[in-house]
């Protein structure tokens, strides 16, 4: 079977790896389509994928004239690859080719929020794979499983932390990662975060963290040098282990709020925003805060960091959510499986 896989976010390749691995390992074709968004073409040439890359539009109304261009460029490379099935994440590129050409497509969505993409894409989607704890009810098209696309890449059967790579980055076992986000998805439009307005709000912000920890920031924005004084540059491939060994995440990023989470780090999303996964990772399980501003957010980080056994009780929290999930990758290799008709 010929599998056209869109993917639009770093998180994105992290989902589908596992589960491309499978597929190729039993004999299908796969052809990958990304954006040039992030770092998401470092992560595919990290994992030795090839891959075609469009254009990211930044803004909602790039966006809108991009959907006509992406849509083409994705017709033009699907009529030469000929896909028997098309997979995304929830991508309107793919679900409209896929009608265009009268194959199906298969959504694997996380994210409520994201009304506009959902409306582009459902029609001409032929099933759509939630959740449990997704909490749009989006008709009969909707397949749930239990348990999270995070655990398609962090289960412990998919990802064993190398601690060796903190030396590699001269880091020792006490730093906190703040996460700033640049809000340029679609779904980002109404959302807010930290919401720091000058540079010396965030300053007074990490000094109040250094007070515990040392803090490393990833942002999408550049824009003040503090931000670039805390940054560390890495390779993208080491990232989660990095994210595993910290005492604390707190930031404005869901992916990243929900990857700490089911590491077993403590974790705080700031937003005014909600996911499913993280309403059910926090009420069901207690692994992450979901607080709508920075001083509540703030008194939530020394809540914990004061706490010195703060780490043993998120794993064993963290146990007791994996040992309730769903081998996710699994899920996906079946519900993709069996659609081949050859």
């Amino acid at each position: 079977m010929n599998v056209l896989v869109d993917v639009g976010h770093p998180k994105d390749v992290n989902v589908f790896k596992n589960v491309l691995c499978s597929l190729q390992k039993k004999g299908h074709d796969i052809k990958i389509v990304a954006r040039d968004r992030e770092n998401t073409k470092q992560i595919l040439h990290s994992l030795g994928f090839e891959f075609e890359v469009c254009k990211f539009y930044s803004n909602i109304y790039q966006k809108a004239f991009g959907l006509l261009l992406n849509d083409l460029w994705l017709y033009k490379i699907s009529k030469s690859f000929k896909p028997d099935l098309f997979i995304s994440p929830g991508s309107p590129y793919s679900a409209h080719v896929s009608r265009i050409l009268e194959k199906p497509h298969l959504a694997f969505s996380d994210t409520e929020i994201a009304q506009i993409v959902i409306k582009l894409t459902l029609p001409f989607t032929s099933e759509i794979y939630t959740s449990t704890s997704f909490y749009l009810d989006l008709g009969s098209k909707q397949k749930r499983f239990n348990s999270y696309y995070e655990l398609a890449y962090l289960h412990p059967k998919y990802f064993a932390p190398n601690k060796e790579i903190l030396g590699k980055y001269g880091l020792n076992d006490n730093y906190i990662i703040l996460r700033l986000s640049a809000f340029d998805s679609s779904h980002d439009m109404n959302a807010v975060g930290f919401n720091f307005k000058t540079e010396n709000e965030l300053i007074t912000f990490v000094k109040q963290l250094e007070q515990y920890a040392t803090v490393i920031i990833f942002s999408e924005i550049q824009n003040w040098q503090t931000i670039k004084d805390h940054s560390l540059i890495i390779a993208p491939q080491d990232f989660h282990d990095i994210l595993n060994y910290s005492v604390l995440y707190i930031g404005e990023g869901a992916t990243m709020a929900s990857e700490a989470s089911i590491l077993g780090v403590p974790s705080i999303y700031v937003s005014n925003t909600q996911r499913g996964y993280l309403i059910e990772l926090e009420q069901k399980y207690k692994l992450v805060y979901t607080i709508s501003n920075r001083n509540d957010a703030m008194k939530k980080a020394v809540k914990i960091l004061e706490n010195g056994s703060s780490l043993t009780e998120w794993k064993l929290k963290r146990d007791k959510m994996l040992s309730e999930k769903v081998d996710v990758v699994k899920f996906m290799v079946d519900s993709i499986e069996k659609f081949d008709t050859k």
